[in-house]
C-alpha cells in the first residue's frame, strides 16, 4: 500500500464537504469516515437536513412576524408622498424577487445536468466493468466447463482403446489429473461466488433514480419560473385573486426549497466522505471476500504491481499448450496404428478443444489485467466525485436563491394587495354626488341635453317666473376633464374653491348673473 495514487484526486470541494460537522440525533459527534451501513453515520446525514428543516422554521417566523406585523402595525397612507413611496418599495421588491428567481433557476439547470452527467457517467463505467467481470467469469466457465466434461469424455474413450497399453493407460492418467489441475486454477481467478455483484443491477437501480430525480428538478424549476412569472403579472395587472393564489403557492415552494436543499446538502456531504478516501472504503468492504492483493492490484493499477493472476494463467497455458498437445499426442499416441479411426478423433477432438482453451486462456489474461477495470474505476470516481458532487453544490444554491426570492415575493405581495384594497375603498368613498366627480359630471352633461335648465334666479325672489327664462347654453356647458384636473392639481384639492371649475369659461361671477337674471325677470313681468 506504499504506492501513492496519481490518477485520481480528489476536488477540493469534497475536501469542504467533508469537513462538516458530523452529529447524529443524540448530538455525539462522529468521525468523518464513509459508512453507509452504520446507524449513527445515517443519522449524521439526518441530522444535516434537520438543519434545513430549522432553517425553513426560521424562515417561516420571520414571515409570520413580518405579516402580523404588517396587519397590525397600520400607518396612515392618505398622504400621496407616502402612497409614492411604498408603491416604489413594491416595484423593486417585485424586480429583485424576480431577478434572483431567474438567476436561481438558471443555476439550477446548470447544476441538474452536471449531476446528470455524473451519475450517467458512473452507470456507464458500472456497464463496463459488469461486461468485463462477466467475460471473465464466462471464459472461466466456458473452459473449465469444457476440459471437465469434453475433455474427460475424450480420455475415457481413448483409455478404453488402450486399455491393453499400460504405458498409454499411465499417460492418459496423468493428462486427467493436469486436467483436473487446470479446472481447479480457473476456479480460484478467484473465487468468483463470493465475489459475484450485479453491477449491471445496481446500475439500472441507480439510472432510474436518477432518472425521476433529473426529472423533479426539472418540473420544480419549471414550477418556480411560472410562479414568479404570475406574481410579477399579478402586480402588474393589480389582481387581488391572482396575488393571492401565487402567495399560497410561494409558500410551497419556499418550503420545498428548503427540502430540497437539506436532502442536496446530505446527499453531498455523503458522497463527498466516499471521495475523500474511496480506496479505503473498498478495501474494507471486499477484505473479507477477495484477496487484498487482487483489490490493491486493481486498485493501484500501476507496472510495479505483480499481477496476480499471472503465474497461474502461464502455468495453465504451459500445461495446455506443450504438456497435452506437443509431447503427449503427437509423440506418444501416434506410434499406435491400430484403432486407427477411433483413435483420430478423439484425438482431434481433444486437439479441437485445447486450441479453443488457449484462445480463451488468451482473451481471459486480456481482460484480468488491470487496465480496463481500473479505467472503469476511475471514470465512475471522476463522474461522481467531480460533476455529481458539483452539481450538488449547484442545485444546493438554487434551493437558497428561490428561498430569498419566494421570501421577497411573500413580503411584496401583501403590500401590494393592501395598496389595491387601499385603492378601492378610496374610489368606494367618493361621493357619486359631488360636482367634481367626473362619472358626476359626466353624469350631469349627459341629463343637461335631456331637458331645459332652471332659472339661476334665486328661489326666494317672488319677482317673475323662473320657466321664463332660458339660459345661454355656453353658461353651463361642463368644462373639460383635463382643465378640471389642471386646476384641481393647481389648488390641492382644498374645498374652499369649490367654484374653480368656473375659471377660464368667460362667465361672469354668481352674483351678477343673478342680478341679470332677477332683472330680466322683473322686465318680462312689466
Amino acid at each position: 500500500m506504499s504506492s501513492a495514487r496519481v490518477d485520481y484526486i480528489a476536488p477540493w470541494w469534497t475536501y469542504w464537504l467533508h469537513e462538516f460537522p458530523h452529529v447524529n440525533l443524540r448530538f455525539q459527534p462522529l468521525d468523518h469516515t464513509f459508512k453507509p451501513q452504520d446507524e449513527n453515520y445515517q443519522q449524521s446525514l439526518i441530522f444535516l437536513g434537520c438543519v434545513a428543516a430549522a432553517g425553513l422554521g426560521v424562515n417561516l417566523l420571520c414571515l409570520a412576524i413580518y405579516l402580523s406585523c404588517l396587519c397590525c402595525c397600520r400607518k396612515d397612507e392618505e398622504e400621496e408622498e407616502s402612497k409614492k413611496s411604498n408603491s416604489c418599495c413594491v416595484t423593486w421588491a417585485a424586480v429583485a424577487a424576480g431577478l434572483i428567481c431567474c438567476v436561481a433557476v438558471g443555476v439550477g439547470f446548470y447544476g441538474n445536468s452536471e449531476t446528470n452527467d455524473g451519475v450517467y457517467q458512473l452507470t456507464y463505467s458500472l456497464y463496463n466493468a459488469n461486461h468485463t467481470l462477466a467475460g471473465v467469469d464466462s471464459l472461466v466457465t466456458g473452459t473449465a466447463g469444457g476440459m471437465q466434461s469434453g475433455l474427460n469424455e475424450h480420455l475415457s474413450r481413448l483409455g478404453e482403446i488402450f486399455a491393453a497399453r499400460g504405458d498409454f493407460v499411465q499417460t492418459l492418467q496423468f493428462m486427467q489429473q493436469m486436467s483436473d489441475n487446470i479446472i481447479k486454477q480457473l476456479l480460484g481467478l478467484p473465487d468468483w461466488e463470493k465475489a459475484k455483484v450485479d453491477l449491471a443491477a445496481i446500475a439500472d437501480q441507480t439510472a432510474y433514480v436518477e432518472y425521476y430525480r433529473w426529472l423533479t428538478y426539472l418540473l420544480i424549476l419549471i414550477l418556480d419560473l411560472v410562479i414568479c412569472l404570475a406574481a410579477c403579472l399579478g402586480l402588474a395587472k393589480q389582481s387581488r385573486w391572482l396575488l393571492t393564489t401565487m402567495m399560497v403557492c410561494g409558500v410551497l415552494t419556499l418550503i420545498l426549497s428548503w427540502a430540497s436543499l437539506g436532502a442536496d446538502v446530505a446527499t453531498a456531504v455523503g458522497t463527498s466522505d466516499f471521495c475523500v478516501a474511496p480506496d479505503k472504503f473498498l478495501m474494507n468492504q471486499t477484505k473479507d471476500v477477495i484477496s487484498s492483493d487482487i483489490v490493491h492490484y486493481y486498485l493501484y493499477c500501476s507496472q510495479t504491481l505483480p499481477n496476480p493472476f499471472q503465474q497461474v494463467l502461464w502455468l495453465i497455458e504451459i500445461i495446455t499448450c506443450t504438456l497435452f498437445f506437443n509431447f503427449l499426442l503427437k509423440n506418444v499416441f501416434n506410434r499406435d496404428v491400430n484403432h486407427k479411426e477411433s483413435k483420430d478423433r478423439d484425438l482431434l477432438s481433444i486437439q479441437h478443444l485445447l486450441n479453443n482453451s488457449e484462445a480463451s486462456l488468451h482473451q481471459l489474461t486480456a481482460l484480468l489485467d488491470c487496465r480496463g477495470l481500473n479505467k472503469d474505476y476511475l471514470d465512475a470516481l471522476i463522474g461522481v466525485c467531480y460533476d455529481g458532487v458539483e452539481g450538488l453544490l449547484y442545485l444546493c444554491l438554487f434551493s437558497l436563491l428561490a428561498a430569498c426570492a419566494f421570501s421577497v415575493m411573500l413580503c411584496a405581495i401583501p403590500r401590494a394587495w393592501r395598496q389595491i384594497a387601499n385603492r378601492d375603498r378610496d374610489y368606494d368613498d367618493i361621493d357619486d354626488g359631488d360636482p367634481f366627480n367626473p362619472q358626476s359630471r359626466r353624469m350631469t352633461s349627459h341629463h343637461s341635453h335631456q331637458g331645459n335648465m332652471h332659472s339661476f334666479c334665486s328661489y326666494s325672489s317672488s319677482i317673475g317666473s323662473q320657466t321664463s327664462l332660458q339660459p345661454p347654453t355656453q353658461a353651463v356647458t361642463n368644462a373639460p376633464l383635463s382643465e378640471y384636473m389642471n386646476q384641481s392639481a393647481l389648488f390641492g384639492g382644498n374645498p374652499r374653491y369649490e367654484n374653480v371649475p368656473l375659471i377660464g369659461r368667460g362667465s361672469p361671477p354668481p352674483s351678477v348673473i343673478d342680478n341679470n337674471t332677477c332683472f330680466l325677470s322683473i322686465k318680462s313681468a312689466y
